[in-house]
């Protein structure tokens, strides 16, 4: 959802005080003038935001966020992980982490837009390898004392990282994506799968299964988050299609072309919450 900047603080508390699990912002460094037209979930390749859409750093706005909330998970939607080196990765989700008292989901994706790897002086061919890396990396510094890296495409160390992150686990990491890798990604190094494209019931089960067998090969068998929005967070029959499909979280929101003050989504989330979330708890639990 677009929220006036003005209204964020409001906003998010009336999110922590429906009741509402978590909150999600996206990533973007820059947008190209025009209209690109190579975006990947789409059926004409144009992407869901307009090229002047105002775009925030997600560890940035969700530092705001944690100081205007108690409760709710602070998560990216997605964090472009080959765009930027893995210390500062590391450094900025666990300054969230503590700051919030270890609220903090690390949505990711290897990114779609060629642009900004160019612009950024990132290599868009070995992002998918890269993301890889990067995840082993940074919960090597979550968890180790003392940590050197030495590859083709990073090297460092050794270095002391501290502190570690609040969440004693560490940050969970999330993977987005619908192609192959990101399927294989999410369930061989992730800590959960975010749905990105709005699949039918029938593509969001075949996913989750897919994701669920080759959990079982690689002997995984932690708590697993699946995460949808888009389609699936409309209404209470939208969000009980989305469970039965596999999903453990909907990311659901007033969606308008406009942005929406404090006051406007404080009315919608009391009124999904006694319209959507109150039923769906009853009969699900």
């Amino acid at each position: 959802m677009g929220v006036r900047m003005s209204g964020y603080a409001e906003a998010a508390r009336a999110l922590d005080n429906a009741g509402f699990e978590s909150v999600w912002v996206p990533e973007h460094l820059a947008l190209p003038a025009g209209t690109p037209t190579t975006y990947p979930y789409t059926s004409d390749g144009r992407p869901p935001i307009p090229s002047g859409t105002p775009c925030y750093d997600p560890l940035v706005l969700l530092s705001f966020v944690a100081c205007a909330t108690t409760t709710v998970r602070l998560c990216t939607n997605v964090y472009l992980l080959p765009l930027h080196h893995p210390l500062r990765t590391a450094r900025g989700a666990v300054t969230l982490d503590r700051l919030s008292g270890g609220r903090v989901t690390l949505g990711i994706g290897v990114g779609w837009l060629k642009d900004e790897f160019d612009w950024t002086g990132e290599d868009f061919s070995s992002r998918g390898r890269r993301t890889d890396e990067i995840i082993t990396i940074l919960r090597r510094l979550w968890t180790e004392s003392t940590v050197t890296h030495e590859s083709e495409s990073y090297r460092f160390g050794p270095v002391e990282f501290q502190p570690k992150p609040a969440q004693r686990a560490g940050i969970p990491i999330e993977v987005g994506g619908i192609s192959a890798a990101a399927l294989r990604r999410a369930a061989t190094l992730g800590d959960g799968w975010i749905d990105i494209g709005g699949d039918s019931p029938e593509d969001l089960a075949r996913n989750v299964a897919a994701i669920d067998a080759m959990r079982a090969e690689a002997g995984r068998d932690g708590q697993f988050e699946v995460t949808v929005g888009g389609q699936w967070g409309v209404n209470l029959d939208t969000i009980r299609r989305a469970a039965d499909a596999g999903a453990t979280r909907v990311v659901a929101g007033p969606y308008t072309g406009t942005p929406l003050s404090g006051p406007d989504v404080a009315t919608w989330a009391d009124r999904f919450r006694d319209e959507v979330i109150a039923p769906f708890n009853e009969v699900n639990g």
